[in-house]
Parts: C-alpha cells; sequence; structure tokens
C-alpha cells in the first residue's frame, strides 16, 4: 500500500528527526491504533525506545500521513 505523506507531516518528520522508516513501521506494528475526528485515525508505537505518534487517514488504496508528533 502506498504511503502518502503531507507538507506538514514532512515538515515535522524533519524537525523532530523522524524517517519515513520509522514511520512505515508504526504504521505496520503499531502498539495501538484508534479512531479520531473527520476519518482520521491515529496509530502509536515504539521505534528505538521513542514513542511515535501518527495521525492518517486510510483509503482503499494508500494511506495518507496528516502529521507525526
Amino acid at each position: 500500500m502506498d504511503i502518502i505523506y503531507s507538507d506538514h507531516a514532512q515538515k515535522r518528520m524533519k524537525e523532530r528527526g523522524i524517517t519515513e522508516w520509522e514511520v512505515e513501521h508504526v504504521l505496520t506494528y503499531p502498539r495501538y491504533t484508534k479512531k479520531s475526528f473527520e476519518g482520521r485515525k491515529i496509530a502509536e508505537g515504539e521505534v528505538n525506545n521513542r514513542a511515535i505518534k501518527i495521525s492518517f487517514v486510510a483509503k482503499e488504496n494508500f494511506i495518507k500521513v496528516i502529521t507525526v508528533i
């Protein structure tokens, strides 16, 4: 499945030193996923003892990452 990153997500990833690999890892192996607002979801996971939270929208053919915390 393709992953599309919003400009906002790319900016936050750069600011926080989070790589695309880390985002993809959390989306693949989340500690948990919960519903958010307006059809969005939140996935939280851990990579190298660092908690990462991702806001995203899952469509049939792709995932759009909105922001990364």
